[in-house]
């Protein structure tokens, strides 16, 4: 899995990761919605992501949120990748990712509710009700 800043991904590197994440999120998901955002090219975001015969297969995005606190998000695993172990492996580096450059502090992350188990079994610990978010069920969640 490679990490890099906004600034730091190539012009090819960041095509691939605009490209697979409005598939899955705006085209898959059928969300209209602003996928690109201004916390993308922020100077501690990290980009965590995986790109094998030039196709992205994973991404996930480590940031300070709004409150200042850790967070994961714009988790993915491309359609043909999924199934293989690839969403642990991102998620236990997106995890070490945070924990190195953002300290030991909790990380939130906002699921959507189908991968409530899988979160679980990364330690991760429901701390919300079930809300929509994009007509898609979504939870909070903290790993402390």
């Amino acid at each position: 899995m490679q990490v890099k800043t906004f600034y730091e991904l190539s012009h090819d590197e960041l095509f691939s990761i605009f490209q697979t994440r409005i598939a899955v999120f705006v085209v898959e998901q059928a969300c209209a919605y602003q996928e690109i955002d201004e916390t993308d090219k922020k100077s501690d975001t990290l980009h965590v992501f995986l790109i094998e015969e030039g196709e992205l297969q994973a991404y996930a995005r480590c940031y300070k949120s709004a409150l200042g606190v850790s967070a994961i998000g714009r988790v993915l695993v491309s359609q043909a990748c999924r199934g293989k172990g690839i969403a642990q492996s991102l998620m236990s580096r997106a995890i070490e990712v945070c924990r190195t450059h953002y300290g030991l502090q909790p990380i939130h992350i906002s699921a959507q509710t189908y991968l409530i188990q899988f979160y679980q079994s990364l330690g991760f610990e429901v701390c919300s009700e079930a809300y929509l978010e994009d007509g898609i069920e979504h939870i909070d969640m903290v790993l402390s």
